[in-house]
């Protein structure tokens, strides 16, 4: 028991903010739903990258998956704290089932440093355990540090907070999210995310940011936590959140006061049956993408050799990872949705993906998926990218990438001048039509 004693020490000793998440807009009770619980948030907690995952001592040690992007040469921090607190639990159905259980967990901060650099608005994401550890699926340090937003990642699910516990003793030994074992499938993830949500978001965790939106983010079985909560669970409960993105995932079929936004990769669109999009729901379905595409899979391949002690190989059916930006579509999405939530402006609607009378996808002559939200990379290809595709464990979920051969090429882009003049047109034919933003435009010509 010493490690977890000295991690406790050490956080007192470095700062323990016993913040009681305050009353307000978030968590306020109406008549008829269940006050929120106020969760105490301690920290930040000591040691940062290099350090030694398995010290006794939490000063040696550093946030699991904290991530390598240069966050102060553009005015940020990267900050680990502890939430406590008791929570309510439910099941899938949405009924309570358990009340007022103990809980203590961990959620990590990427803010800025300074006001003037923050957009107001905090995303909130519900860290995803589908491989067995907490992913910030949805970090994107370019467009989140762009816009200005801060990120907040809640380790809500016992596989995550299980292997933090293994992954570094001293640091997450004392974390819980089971009530000591008595609700062992997540019963209390749901309140636990929303009460790390309202203690972070309003209290000093944010350096004296001033938080005006706080939207709930999560990607794939992160977006079907995420479904319950607000299909079952939130009519319920005090409200948290002002608008929720479901993303690379399942969303709520219930029409609710905070708005919901579905994003979709070519992986996720499974059928020609889907939900209309209503004054509170929008749906986008984007061409080409894959669940799981490139540009995550590079980012997070150094940090899983330096946390997990290798990063994951696959041999999959075809060569894998779509190059498709899923996350250019995701950024404008996130800016659709805060002045969806501000302003009561609703996003533009986007033309689904199309399929045959099969019920397969309509492809062209290329192999590309016809419809839907069409970036350049698929509008004026060099390359097939699909989201589709074969193989062991996770392949399915990586789409396909074959570069063209240069007869295609040349047939289809005689010139290069010619080339680059679809890439801006196609870019900016997405800007107007709201798809795209337009720094991403220009780093489809840059990067």
């Amino acid at each position: 028991m010493a490690p977890y004693a000295s991690a406790r020490l050490a956080v007192a000793v470095t700062m323990v903010l016993g913040l009681v998440a305050a009353a307000g807009p978030a968590g306020a009770a109406e008549p008829g739903r269940t006050p929120l619980g106020r969760a105490t948030v301690s920290g930040p907690l000591p040691g940062t990258v290099p350090g030694d995952p398995r010290s006794p001592d939490v000063r040696d040690t550093y946030p699991f998956f904290s991530t390598t992007d240069d966050l102060a040469a553009v005015g940020y921090v990267e900050q680990e704290f502890v939430v406590s607190g008791a929570a309510d639990a439910y099941d899938t159905a949405g009924n309570q089932v358990a009340t007022g259980v103990p809980f203590r967990t961990r959620v990590v901060v990427r803010r800025p440093v300074h006001q003037v650099r923050f957009s107001g608005t905090a995303l909130v994401e519900w860290q995803n355990v589908t491989a067995g550890y907490d992913l910030d699926a949805l970090w994107d340090a370019d467009a989140i540090t762009r816009a200005g937003h801060a990120w907040i990642g809640v380790s809500a699910q016992r596989v995550g907070v299980d292997q933090l516990r293994g992954w570094s003793p001293a640091r997450y030994g004392d974390l819980d999210v089971t009530g000591g074992g008595r609700f062992t499938a997540d019963e209390l993830s749901y309140d636990i995310y929303a009460q790390a949500a309202a203690a972070v978001t309003e209290g000093p965790a944010m350096g004296g940011l001033r938080v005006r939106t706080t939207l709930a983010v999560g990607a794939s079985q992160s977006a079907g936590r995420m479904t319950v909560y607000y299909q079952s669970i939130l009519p319920k409960v005090a409200p948290v959140f002002d608008g929720y993105a479901f993303i690379v995932g399942t969303a709520p079929t219930r029409a609710g006061a905070e708005p919901v936004f579905q994003v979709l990769s070519e992986t996720d669109v499974r059928t020609p049956q889907r939900p209309a999009d209503t004054d509170g729901f929008r749906r986008w379905e984007v061409a080409g993408a894959a669940h799981s595409g490139w540009r995550g899979q590079q980012y997070r391949a150094p940090i899983s050799v330096r946390d997990l002690g290798a990063a994951p190989q696959y041999t999959c059916g075809s060569p894998p990872f779509s190059r498709v930006p899923l996350d250019h579509v995701v950024a404008a999405a996130y800016e659709h949705l805060v002045r969806w939530v501000r302003r009561g402006t609703p996003p533009p609607v986007a033309p689904p993906l199309l399929f045959n009378a099969d019920g397969t996808k309509t492809r062209d002559a290329l192999g590309l998926a016809a419809g839907g939200i069409r970036l350049s990379q698929v509008s004026v290809p060099t390359a097939l990218n699909t989201g589709d595709n074969t193989g062991e464990t996770f392949c399915r979920l990586f789409g396909t990438h074959q570069p063209f051969d240069a007869a295609t090429l040349d047939r289809l882009y005689p010139h290069r001048t010619g080339y680059l003049a679809k890439v801006v047109l196609a870019d900016l034919a997405n800007v107007r039509a709201g798809y795209l933003l337009p720094a991403d435009a220009w780093q489809n010509l840059t990067g």
